[in-house]
C-alpha cells in the first residue's frame, strides 16, 4: 500500500510539474515589469507556487491560451509565492494562484484561484484585443 501511495504522489508531482514548465513566462523582476508597463504591453502577473494544484490548473489554461493565440503581445511574469514575498505583498495577493492583469500601465483585472476557462480567457482577450 505504501508503494502505491508513493507512486500516486510521484505521478501527481510529474503532472503538476509538466503544467508549470509548459507556460511561456518570465521570472518577475521590477525592471522588466517597469519596462513592459512603459511600453503599454499587456502583462499578466502570475503569483504561483510549485506545490499549488490550483496554480497547476491555471498554468494548463495559460498554456492552452498561448497555443491558441501564438501572436499575442501578452507577457506573463511569474512571482514565486514562496521566494518573492515582497512582490506577493506589493500585488496584494492573499494567496498563491493570484492573477493580476495590467494593460497600458493600469491594473485591469485581479483574480484569486480562477480556473474557469471562460473567465480567464475573457479577461485576457479583452486586453489583447485592446493592444492590437
Amino acid at each position: 500500500m505504501l508503494s502505491f501511495t508513493r507512486l500516486a504522489c510521484a505521478s501527481l508531482l510529474l503532472w503538476f510539474s509538466a503544467g508549470v514548465l509548459a507556460v511561456d513566462a518570465e521570472p518577475f523582476t521590477k525592471e522588466r515589469f517597469d519596462s513592459l508597463q512603459a511600453e503599454g504591453t499587456p502583462i499578466l502577473v502570475d503569483i504561483y507556487a510549485t506545490w499549488c494544484p490550483t496554480c497547476a490548473k491555471q498554468r494548463k489554461l495559460l498554456e492552452a491560451y498561448q497555443t491558441q493565440n501564438p501572436d499575442t503581445d501578452l507577457v506573463i511574469l511569474e512571482v514565486d509565492f514562496d521566494d518573492q514575498k515582497q512582490w506577493v505583498t506589493h500585488f496584494k495577493a492573499p494567496r498563491q494562484s493570484t492573477l493580476v492583469l495590467f494593460n497600458n500601465g493600469e491594473q485591469v483585472w485581479f483574480s484569486v484561484a480562477e480556473t474557469r476557462e471562460e473567465k480567464l480567457y475573457a479577461a485576457l482577450n479583452k486586453v489583447t484585443e485592446t493592444a492590437e
